[in-house]
């Protein structure tokens, strides 16, 4: 009884050492299969049929909501009067993404062009596209801005030539004509006579020259030979760098093409990215750690540095000309125009701005931008990014639409383009980047559990073994004393 005992006592042993060193060996080398597993995924790679599809054609429901600022007193703004502004939106457009002409390369980067269409959501817009609101005219204030300097008779000319097309100072038009482009005969003429000049050669409209187009020429690096590469930009329509501001480091194209990120983030990693539209690299920083929808996230934000002034940060000075904090001139790669770019209702921004105009009432949580990351594999769970359209207007000499109109810097419009992983794309992403590590850890830490738990059952029962075998013995030891004494009384 005691031998069978001792080789269970054994047997419990041995099972233990073998599940203890197991555990603490899947410990180890656990969490390299599952970077080794994250890396060939996040690879672009057809091969990897998640996440290059995830890159390639964006299968979750992405979406662009425009907010308009309808300029409640035009007339009195003409006379001098501050404009106030009156907040109208969102119209929301569904905006599908899908790369096109793709090509690898043998330096591990892949070119590729993405395509951008829009679809408005009725359902989901605070009105129609059949509205009617009021915005300052572009060709008509922007244009005075940019003529201020030419000689008076010129700008006298210039303004004729507004009147003899019937443009004045603002615009009342529908939603539809003033996103995708309206007629006009100024438009028709300059086209003609000055082709070029304008950003389209079509109908003018605010994103006329943003639907059905692409966001230019992107050669990005695969991550094939290291993964810290993965989606960087190598250059865009062929160029390294920029030619639009003062400063190398202003003209650098830093980062991805603002889609996806480099896997195994921590909370000082930053999420550069260029933005064609902005003109520039942009860079947000950590905020804080949180989920969605169940997923280990970290949320990155703007700085306040973002559109910070080149007096309040130095290295914003290559883009300037500026003005007050918190406005990035893009004038330079929007054909000279006065225009701004900002955060919504000069969030972050000098308080200053905030006077031009009645009517804006900045808040983080609407206004803020931001990008919630999956850490450890760098696919964007949630996204928010919010702007601001905005016009510098004055008043010009010679130029008589521009009335007594003072020195503002007028919102026109703000945006904001937002996704999130839902449906069986999360579900998917959670299964297989999420659960199965968990599974994995929950199992290696399974096994440490068990075999410790087990050898404290191998020693229990060989201490058991032991104090019986102690007590049998001194049974027997015991027995011949208790018999001779018994027989010494009879």
């Amino acid at each position: 009884m005691a031998a069978s005992k001792s080789k269970a006592a054994l047997c419990f042993l041995v099972a233990g050492v073998l599940l203890l060193v197991f555990g603490i060996v899947l410990a180890f080398v656990g969490p390299l299969i599952i970077r080794d597993q994250i890396v060939k995924n996040t690879v672009i790679d057809p091969k990897n049929e998640l996440t290059y599809r995830m890159w390639k054609d964006i299968p979750v429901p992405f979406y662009m909501s425009v907010y308009f600022f309808n300029v409640v007193n035009p007339k009195e703004v003409l006379d001098g009067e501050k404009p106030v502004l009156e907040q109208r939106g969102p119209y929301v457009y569904r905006k599908r993404c899908q790369k096109d002409n793709i090509s690898f390369h043998a330096n591990n980067t892949v070119s590729y062009r993405e395509y951008r269409r829009y679809f408005f959501q009725a359902d989901m817009s605070a009105g129609n596209e059949s509205d009617v609101v009021t915005i300052p005219n572009m060709l008509v204030l922007g244009a005075a801005v940019m003529m201020e300097n030419l000689p008076f008779a010129v700008r006298l000319l210039i303004s004729a030539t507004f009147k003899s097309f019937k443009e004045g100072p603002f615009l009342t038009k529908t939603v539809g004509e003033l996103m995708w482009g309206y007629d006009s005969g100024l438009v028709d003429f300059l086209n003609k006579y000055m082709p070029g000049m304008l950003p389209s050669s079509g109908k003018f409209g605010l994103f006329s020259e943003f639907n059905n187009s692409n966001t230019g020429l992107f050669t990005v690096f695969t991550g094939q030979d290291d993964i810290r590469n993965v989606h960087k930009v190598d250059s865009w329509n062929g160029l390294t760098e920029l030619s639009y501001w003062r400063t190398a480091q202003c003209n650098m194209i830093n980062g991805t093409a603002g889609q996806m990120w480099a896997p195994f983030m921590s909370r000082s990693s930053t999420l550069p990215f260029y933005s064609p539209d902005a003109c520039r690299s942009l860079e947000l920083v950590y905020g804080r750690a949180g989920s969605v929808k169940g997923v280990p996230s970290y949320r990155f934000v703007a700085p306040k540095t973002l559109f910070a002034n080149g007096s309040d940060y130095a290295p914003n000075r290559g883009f300037c000309p500026c003005r007050q904090s918190g406005l990035l001139n893009v004038s330079s790669c929007r054909h000279n125009s006065p225009v701004f770019i900002s955060h919504p209702h000069f969030f972050n921004a000098d308080p200053a701005l905030l006077d031009f105009v009645h009517g804006l009432r900045p808040d983080e949580d609407r206004h803020g931008l931001f990008i919630d990351i999956h850490p450890q594999t760098g696919v964007p769970l949630n996204v928010s990014i919010r702007l601001q359209l905005n016009l510098y207007i004055k008043r010009v000499l010679g130029i008589t639409e521009t009335g007594k109109i003072p020195e503002t810097i007028m919102p026109m419009i703000w945006f904001e383009e937002s996704g999130f992983i839902d449906g069986p794309v999360l579900d998917t992403f959670r299964t297989n980047l999420v659960l199965l590590p968990a599974v994995m850890e929950a199992v290696q830490y399974g096994f440490i559990a068990l075999g410790l738990a087990t050898v404290l059952v191998a020693a229990l029962l060989r201490h058991r073994i032991r104090k019986a075998t102690r007590q049998q013995s001194a049974h027997i030891n015991g027995a011949p004393e208790k018999s001779g004494h018994q027989h010494s009384d009879k």
